[in-house]
């Protein structure tokens, strides 16, 4: 039989280049629409689908594939005498190589003002089916779903006069990766239109960005992926200018003071490290915000991550590379400020141009745990209410700090507090199974600062032992959720020190 290759695709980076090779090395090129059309104005002689079904292309060529003479073709096991026999009864003819790239469907429904109508007619039909099937033949057929693929067959084919076992394969097990992404898309797509957000069965789509060094700790293996769709204003979409590879510890640590950033639309500095806060401030430009979150821990900023949601100049570059910093993000750099930092050519420098927005929160908030995966909301608010409950009400900028405040707690482990004065914060206490510990921590690391400052818990105060330490640490303000069954016993405590105190509705644990 003839050797034959179909050749369909969506994308057709180098299509022509491969199809006048397959022609060279003797296969016949059966091809259709935009495809056929392409490589025949490049010169390449090919065979219309409608030859080889005998049936024209319809429904405005959702049907053209979709016929035995092709399938056929393409499953037949070349070892079974009787599929052979059956090709030949039926006039059949072999086809060898599938090269088909889908129906751009994730292209399409990124864009911002795609319709339902026009999402659903990317869906490919024939593509998909055709692919699978010739994977499932893999000892039989070459199937080529990624153009980067193209030389390697080519190669091959030059080399052993055929596509060796080993690479069909892999080619094979690249379509159905390629398709379950691919159905994955569509499935969440439909579910969003339909306003479901717990469906019984669930999948995500992930592309890798990059294999890592190690994972947490050296004896980790690890690599990035991306979101499928990734939002804008995203770590995934961040551009490198200076340093080293990004590890797996930076990413997360950078993600976290990404996330947190978000909460501030003042000039913020964010330093973090083990992806907890450990300075973070709002000030009049960059680097007196920076200058400020350094001053709540000069210690711990060491080796840590810093990000700004403005563009950084020369000035607050040069007070960066007075220590060692992991990695430096923002939405710019001058210049000039770009070229004080690459005088540490280790400082891993990132720019988001857009990570001054606020991104839509469409993405779920997944933990693994054994044998199964947690999937819940991102938690996407600060709080929905605020209300005094204590005799001493808060002033103006106690509320604003108040408010700060508890930005930042939202984005520490708990149980966490936060001490916060003037837009910055000067101690946090995280991650302690005790919240009075967190509340001496956070109280102990602002030392004589605590002095007329604000507090905030992350979840409420079960006892009064954490308003009595706030009192005696001169804490003018408390914000907690509240909802203890003892309340009252932190309220009563409050009225007797002086101490005004706001319930908000939102706890914000973090694990």
């Amino acid at each position: 039989m003839k050797k034959r290759a179909l050749i369909s695709v969506s994308d057709k980076q180098g299509v022509v280049d491969f199809a006048k090779q397959l022609v060279e090395l003797g296969f016949e090129i059966i091809s259709t629409g935009g495809t056929k059309t392409a490589l025949e104005k490049a010169g390449v002689k090919t065979i219309s689908i409608s030859d080889i079904t005998g049936f024209p292309e319809c429904l405005d060529g959702r049907v053209k594939t979709l016929h035995p003479n092709v399938h056929a073709g393409v499953l037949a096991m070349r070892s079974n005498p009787e599929h052979m026999s059956q090709l030949e009864k039926l006039g059949i003819n072999t086809i060898d190589i599938v090269c088909v790239n889908l129906y751009p469907f994730k292209e399409t429904i990124s864009k911002p003002d795609v319709s339902f109508a026009e999402a659903i007619e990317n869906i490919d039909i024939g593509g998909p089916t055709m692919i699978r099937a010739a994977a499932k033949n893999y000892q039989d057929v070459a199937v080529i779903v990624d153009p980067q693929d193209y030389q390697k067959v080519i190669d091959e084919i030059k080399q052993y006069g055929e596509v060796s076992l080993d690479t069909k394969k892999l080619l094979s097990y690249k379509v159905f990766e390629h398709t379950c992404v691919y159905d994955t898309l569509i499935a969440n797509y439909l579910r969003e239109q339909l306003g479901i957000k717990f469906p019984q069965k669930i999948s995500f789509a992930f592309e890798k960005v990059q294999d890592m060094r190690y994972g947490e700790n050296p004896h980790q293996s690890a690599a990035f992926y991306r979101n499928a769709l990734p939002n804008s204003a995203c770590l995934a979409n961040a551009v490198q200018l200076n340093g080293k590879e990004l590890s797996f510890n930076n990413i997360n640590d950078t993600n976290g003071a990404i996330e947190l950033l978000r909460e501030f639309k003042n000039p913020c500095a964010v330093a973090i490290k083990h992806t907890n806060p450990c300075g973070v401030a709002e000030g009049k430009d960059l680097l007196d915000a920076y200058q400020k979150a350094y001053d709540c821990d000069p210690v711990s900023i060491f080796g840590g991550i810093v990000a700004f949601n403005g563009i950084v100049e020369k000035p607050l570059a040069q007070e960066l590379v007075k220590i060692f910093l992991e990695v430096v993000v923002a939405k710019g750099f001058t210049d000039d400020a770009l070229e004080v930092l690459k005088s540490k050519p280790n400082l891993r420098v990132l720019v988001i141009d857009d990570i001054d927005q606020k991104r839509k929160y469409d993405e779920f908030d997944l933990k693994r745990v054994s044998g199964g995966l947690l999937v819940q909301d991102k938690d996407n608010i600060v709080f929905e209410e605020i209300k005094d409950v204590t005799n001493e009400k808060a002033t103006e900028s106690q509320k604003a700090d108040l408010e700060f405040a508890y930005k930042v707690v939202k984005h520490c482990k708990s149980n966490a507090i936060v001490v916060a004065k003037n837009g910055a914060t000067v101690g946090i206490g995280v991650g302690q199974t005790s919240r009075v510990w967190a509340m001496q921590q956070a109280l102990e690391h602002a030392g004589e600062k605590t002095k007329g400052a604000v507090v905030a818990s992350d979840a409420f105060f079960p006892f009064d032992d954490c308003a009595k330490l706030c009192a005696q640490a001169g804490i003018a303000s408390i914000i907690q959720p509240g909802g203890s069954i003892r309340d009252q016993d932190s309220i009563d405590e409050c009225n007797k020190d002086g101490i005004s105190m706001l319930f908000c509705k939102n706890r914000h644990f973090k694990h």
